[in-house]
């Protein structure tokens, strides 16, 4: 079964044809990293606009690079939730509009649910169930994965995602767009002991996180500093900061893992291409005997191959929309309405 995919959810907009849920055919991402750069982030406007401007070539390319027309496809799978609304809805319009062309069934696909399935296109042998520990710019979630449609929550963010956290401290130490990706680059040259920074936990809830006090902690280091005339040494400060990040990961993964007595664990979202990350995390799961899988790094980002995996396997669920099909900003990732 060969799937076009669709993704628009943030700053990537992105097309590929993938076969049969684990075999990616094509897989075309056109960034808009350069034209963010210069507002230290995304503006959602100008991410629509570009949307709009490159998803017709997009798709053109990732038909051409598979060697497909339209008539060798069988479904149409698109990001319908969550991400910035006027992004999602270029995608799921355009999609609408070439499933009501060509006849096509049009299938929902949830983003987190497809930074998932990421998995399932490095590693062929994976299936449910497993723990996963999905983290991003907007999202941290643990999740118990009993089937390939089938999620349950059993920690999330109170608050800030570990990636905004990143991003945001980045940006403080004066680093460009994307800051998650140039403080893990900077933090390689670091002492990840020089600084000491709170491990937020939440009261009566021992698996959610809490990164928001972290990151005015290392914002409110940083603005000290500048006001005394002190300049900090940014290798230093961002390997440390990471380090209280990763270790809340993966002290909370460990106390979730053991509790849901999974033996496979599995990365997914932008921030498991996170080098300190990854590390620890491998050394977690040796400790204690787990099977680790993370996508390779280009499926950790945005892109539309994973949204292709995972649409096959709700294309097995039926779960397929009409042309109402809408966009949202939020949705859960454990009950999905579309």
């Amino acid at each position: 079964m060969k799937i076009l995919a669709i993704e628009s959810s943030c700053d990537e907009t992105a097309a590929s044809v993938v076969e049969d849920g684990r075999r990616v055919l094509s897989n075309v991402v056109a960034s808009q990293v350069k034209e963010h750069i210069v507002f230290g982030g995304v503006v959602p406007e100008i991410a629509s606009r570009m949307h709009a401007e490159a998803i017709s070539a997009v798709v053109g390319d990732a038909l051409k690079e598979a060697d497909c027309t339209i008539n060798d496809i069988d479904a149409i799978a698109v990001t319908y939730a969550p991400g910035l609304i006027g992004a999602l809805l270029v995608g799921v319009n355009f999609a609408k509009g070439l499933s009501l062309s060509s006849g096509l069934p049009l299938i929902p696909v949830h983003h987190l649910r497809s930074h998932i399935a990421a998995n399932y296109l490095t590693f062929p042998e994976l299936e449910p169930p497993f723990f996963c520990l999905v983290v991003s710019g907007g999202h941290t979630h643990m999740i118990n994965v009993k089937s390939y449609t089938d999620f349950e929550i059993v920690g999330r963010t109170r608050d800030d995602a570990a990636g905004e956290a990143l991003d945001k401290a980045a940006r403080t130490m004066g680093l460009n767009y994307p800051g998650g990706l140039n403080l893990d680059k900077i933090a390689k040259d670091g002492n990840r002991f020089a600084y000491k920074f709170p491990r937020p936990r939440v009261d009566g809830s021992e698996l959610d996180f809490s990164f928001s006090g972290l990151k005015t902690s290392v914002i409110n280091l940083i603005h000290n500093a500048k006001q005394k005339g002190e300049e900090l040494p940014l290798p230093d400060l961002g390997a440390s900061f990471l380090n209280a990040v990763v270790t809340c990961l993966t002290d909370n993964t460990e106390k979730a893992v053991k509790q849901l007595g999974h033996k496979k664990v599995v990365l997914a979202g932008g921030v498991s291409a996170n080098s300190m990350l990854r590390k620890d995390m491998e050394e977690l799961c040796n400790k204690n005997g787990w099977e680790l899988y993370c996508p390779e790094l280009k499926y950790c980002g945005d892109n539309a191959a994973m949204v292709g995996s995972q649409g096959y396997y709700e294309t097995q669920n039926k779960t397929f929309a009409d042309l109402n099909l809408n966009a949202y900003a939020t949705m859960p990732i454990d009950n999905c309405q579309y």
